[in-house]
């Protein structure tokens, strides 16, 4: 039978299932071979908290989406075209986010009436009207795929699970989709389980297969590669470009580096994964919790290498006493903050931005730290080495505000050119034959010597009592404790200098209202901002990296439009800080609801206030 082929500039699927049903697998899958055959592209895997949740339940909904295109895109989308859903609970689930007229594939096995009864449906939803404004294809996904794996010797029930494999094979012909990269993924994943493997492949082409045959879908969809500047890419994660930047950041230093972190919901695959490169000469200590964790990684640090502790807000909590010590010892340490849904244990799986103050002001005492946020999952890479460096150079904790979004979500990701990465230089104090003053400062950056213990002639005074200004002796004078408080603080006011201007991006010139964000907003609002773009308007963006210090130009930017407005994922803290340090009344817009901003409700405000000048 000959196809139709249907050119499409971009596309957004869906896949939803129960979280035993491996749609984070699917999606994965079908993202890698996206990546491989040149898309450009953005995902969104949304999972519960709990490692398995009821069955057929709406809390076990389990689901991930994917943006890709023949062009630049910025977020993983507002709305799918395309929702696969494997049970009744996925369906109820994510229907509200479908728009008219998108495709919908229902796995009809699962639509059982206990299944229904479980998620409020009284009759059947495909049996009836009310799918009436969709493009439904209702599938017995479950049991084809029992049919065609009847000859491997396998139980139903694994049968049954190879389900996800079917539909990424039905939806990888639907869209062009290269398989040769699945089919060796399956064969290593389950190359111990060899008859599994096999009746995975055998799963996965016969949904190709019933694709090229069947008359229910008519049409194939092609989306072209993107073009992309030269080089070599590859898909890549938040967590995961943290990581390389951390091994980076060793290499590009010199120093060894030393990860103490407790596993925790989403920052746990930063250990995972620089656990494997130890002949970077990175060491990882999984510890019994968040404070020994950051303990170690602090120790490290004096012990002349460069300590880190990854975590998410709870930990950070927790950690918030060693990190004092980190700031009154004046030495190294990288603390990174994968933000998730709070208060408390909040929404593990959730993401959110609001932990600005807590990385601001959740210590005790005056105990200033810089503060930087990555803006997409690749800037994770390049916010490390940012990071290091000013943790190095200034002596000095640095907390990096990444979050969950940015963290799971994934995009093409251009590999630097090793050779240009910025050189870090750890500057250790020699012996000389005066005497060895700790926290005698250097002039420029107000950062005292780094001692590594053990070295003849620097013997010092370590500890979270106050030290005396040069000499580092205990000291209880209040003169002294003034001086001391001012001058961390100045040092880390004076990084201000030392960070790239704040840029903005205003091609018009004309732009009265500026957008100005942080963190992993930066996607949605750029999309927001190109919309409001396309139909006529004039506005500005800005996205800071630096979020203490501020950029030393960032109070002549703000003041030089009309409005500011700042959206954030979280009750308005960039927002409070701007009013209460620059004395600007920004316009904050603020949802928490564990989702990331859809660009068509950022071009609804920005409209609003351009319309209100």
């Amino acid at each position: 039978m000959t196809k139709q082929v249907q050119q499409l500039d971009r596309v957004i699927i869906r896949f939803a299932g129960d979280s035993g049903d491996g749609m984070q697998l699917t999606g994965d899958r079908f993202t890698q071979e996206t990546a491989a055959f040149g898309n450009d592209l953005s995902t969104l895997p949304n999972f519960p908290a709990e490692i398995r949740a009821p069955a057929g339940t709406l809390p076990g909904v389990s689901s991930f989406q994917l943006h890709f295109a023949d062009h630049d895109i910025l977020t993983p989308g507002d709305a799918p075209n395309v929702l696969v859903a494997m049970n009744p609970a996925a369906l109820k689930a994510n229907l509200g986010d479908l728009p008219r007229g998108a495709d919908l594939i229902v796995n009809t096995d699962e639509f059982t009436k206990r299944n229904l009864a479980k998620v409020g449906y009284s009759e059947n939803p495909v049996e009836d009207d009310s799918l009436a404004e969709y493009r439904v294809h209702a599938l017995p996904l479950t049991s084809m795929t029992v049919t065609a794996l009847t000859d491997f010797d396998i139980s139903k029930k694994d049968a049954e699970r190879a389900k996800n494999m079917f539909a990424l094979g039905l939806l990888s012909w639907l869209y062009h989709r290269p398989t040769e990269g699945t089919i060796a993924f399956l064969e290593r994943k389950f190359a111990k389980k060899p008859e599994i493997m096999k009746a995975n492949i055998a799963a996965f082409q016969a949904g190709w297969s019933y694709g090229e045959t069947t008359e229910a879908f008519s049409t194939q969809y092609e989306i072209k590669p993107a073009e992309h500047e030269p080089g070599l890419y590859r898909n890549i994660t938040g967590n995961l470009a943290l990581a390389y930047g951390l091994v980076a950041a060793g290499v590009q230093s010199g120093l060894p580096i030393f990860l103490g972190s407790y596993p925790i919901t989403p920052a746990s695959d930063i250990l995972h994964e620089i656990s494997k490169h130890k002949k970077f000469g990175v060491r990882t200590f999984q510890a019994e919790d968040e404070i020994a964790a950051v303990g170690a990684a602090l120790g490290a640090s004096f012990g002349g290498s460069l300590g880190v502790t990854t975590t998410s807000g709870p930990g950070i909590a927790l950690k918030s006493e060693t990190i004092g010590l980190g700031v009154a010892t004046e030495l190294p340490l990288l603390v990174i903050d994968v933000q998730r849904a709070g208060p408390s244990t909040g929404l593990p799986t959730k993401t959110e931005q609001a932990d600005l103050m807590q990385a601001m002001y959740g210590r005790n005492g005056e105990a200033p730290v810089p503060v930087i946020a990555p803006q997409s999952p690749s800037d994770c890479f390049d916010a490390a080495l940012e990071a290091a460096r000013i943790a190095v150079k200034y002596r000095t904790p640095v907390i990096l505000l990444s979050d969950g979004y940015l963290a799971n979500g994934s995009e093409p990701w251009r590999l630097p050119d090793v050779a240009a990465l910025p050189e870090i230089e750890p500057g250790f104090a020699a012996p000389s034959q005066d005497e060895f003053r700790p926290f005698e400062r250097d002039p420029e950056t107000l950062a005292r010597p780094w001692a590594i213990p053990g070295t003849a002639g620097l013997e010092h005074r370590i500890g979270g009592l106050e030290k005396a200004d040069g000499s580092g002796n205990i000291s209880y004078d209040p003169a002294n404790h003034d001086k001391m408080t001012r001058l961390r603080q100045a040092k880390i006011d004076g990084i201000a200098n030392d960070v790239a201007p704040l840029a903005v991006d205003d091609p018009s010139g004309k732009a009265r209202v500026l957008v100005l964000g942080w963190g992993g907003t930066f996607g949605a609002i750029s999309a927001a901002v190109r919309r409001v773009r396309a139909d006529g308007q004039h506005v500005a963006q800005a996205h800071l990296r630096h979020l203490n210090p501020f950029p030393a130009n960032l109070p002549e930017v703000l003041r030089s439009y009309d409005k500011v407005v700042v959206p954030e994922i979280n009750l308005g803290q960039l927002a409070l800080l701007l009013r209460g340090r620059l004395l600007i009344d920004v316009i904050g817009y603020n949802q928490v609801r564990g989702l990331p901003f859809k660009a068509e409700e950022l071009q609804g405000v920005i409209q609003d206030v351009i319309d209100s000048e």
